[in-house]
């Protein structure tokens, strides 16, 4: 592996370091894609204290154009463009680097810049192995730079009400959550991009559509897992992966993870629902975006159903929801007072690893106990999974 010695502060860390009054913190966006439109809009709503400074992709056009959608709301900025991700990180003064590449990449970037002692947001899943995303935290952890993942549905509001209750331990003993994710993806969308639907690039719709649901589960039923049973096939989608799953999780708690991931839903997105039961708690939370509360029932009579159901906001305009804007607010206070992010490499890990150890379930046919070991995407290249 290249070494990198001698790695140079940027002057916000430096004055952060100095004076303890941070400047802004400057930002570079790498993969110029379909979500990234979200990593600008975090960056400008956090305007105060963090500022674009560079955007690259291969296809320069495309860097181009999310250099224009930021300099286009932020009067006066300045943002460089560019088609290697290597020389953007030699030429400019950045703090933090955000990824939003196919998936594949993940690992090989979000490394490089660490290692170039860049603070490193990536988008989900973190990796494709077990054995990147531990070097991933490793290279963090060495080089002393903060390592986010893009779980940001965990930054919905319905979504901290919940992680609330269940710390307050409204819910008594827990018996059951289920993950439900009845959406669509047609052949258009695997065709605009290719990489989608591969094992080496992206891995099926548990790993692409379901991960965040996924990561949401595991985060209220108590995070420690016994065992993962899976089926998954390929029944209409032209991809190498599965376009359906059924996972079901025993948690050492005792209590058991449902999830049930579709891109074959037709003709159109139905559902993305988190349902959590307790012996004295049950919530649903649905919407666009896992953003709508449609049950909250618990025994304690703290709070009222009816008025919890009359406080919702509205959906948001894509199934990405509003939690960018907050996680990345939680990555610039987590550089500013030295402490972890929210979902730092290690939690981001944990859904991953989820969807890993039903890939290994699907190909074995057996129960998988964890920890699962190495265990990668590409592991599945010789699984027959297309249900004829």
């Amino acid at each position: 592996m290249e070494k990198f010695e001698n790695v140079k502060k940027s002057k916000s860390q430096e004055a952060g370091t100095q004076g303890g009054n941070f400047m802004k913190l400057k930002f570079a966006i790498i993969g110029c894609g379909r979500i990234s439109y979200k990593h600008v809009e975090a960056i400008v709503n956090n305007h105060d204290e963090a500022e674009l400074v560079a955007t690259c992709d291969v296809d320069i056009e495309k860097a181009r154009a999310k250099a224009n959608e930021y300099i286009n709301k932020i009067e006066g900025a300045k943002v460089n463009v560019y088609a290697d991700y290597k020389e953007m990180i030699e030429k400019e003064d950045i703090d933090v680097v955000t990824i939003a590449t196919e998936s594949g990449y993940h690992p090989e970037i979000a490394i490089y810049c660490m290692e170039k002692g860049k603070h490193v947001i990536v988008e989900k899943p973190m990796a494709l192995s077990t054995k990147d995303a531990d070097k991933m935290i490793e290279t963090a952890k060495r080089k002393g730079v903060k390592l986010c993942v893009c779980h940001q549905n965990r930054f919905n509001k319905p979504i901290q009400m919940l992680r609330r209750a269940l710390e307050e331990g409204r819910f008594g003993k827990l018996i059951n959550g289920m993950a439900s994710i009845r959406w669509n993806r047609n052949m258009n969308y695997y065709k605009q991009a290719p990489w989608r639907g591969t094992w080496e690039l992206d891995g099926g719709t548990l790993m692409n559509q379901c991960i965040h649901d996924i990561d949401l589960l595991q985060w209220m039923m108590g995070g420690e897992i016994d065992s993962v049973y899976a089926q998954t096939g390929n029944f209409i989608r032209d991809i190498e992966a599965e376009d359906f799953g059924a996972i079901i999780i025993r948690f050492k708690n005792g209590a058991i993870g449902i999830v049930e991931g579709s891109a074959c839903v037709y003709p159109k997105n139905l559902e993305e629902t988190l349902s959590i039961f307790g012996e004295n708690g049950s919530v649903v939370i649905g919407g666009l975006a896992v953003n709508r509360i449609e049950t909250w029932r618990f025994a304690d009579g703290k709070d009222s159903e009816e008025e919890i159901l009359k406080m919702q906001e509205g959906d948001p305009d894509t199934v990405y929801g509003y939690g960018h804007t907050p996680l990345f607010k939680d990555m610039i206070d987590a550089i500013k007072s030295n402490r972890e992010p929210l979902v730092n490499g290690e939690e981001g890990r944990k859904g991953m690893e989820i969807i890993l150890a039903a890939y290994k379930s699907q190909k074995t046919g057996m129960p998988v106990k964890f920890p699962i070991g190495d265990f990668s995407t590409l592991d599945m290249k010789d699984a027959d999974i297309k249900i004829k």
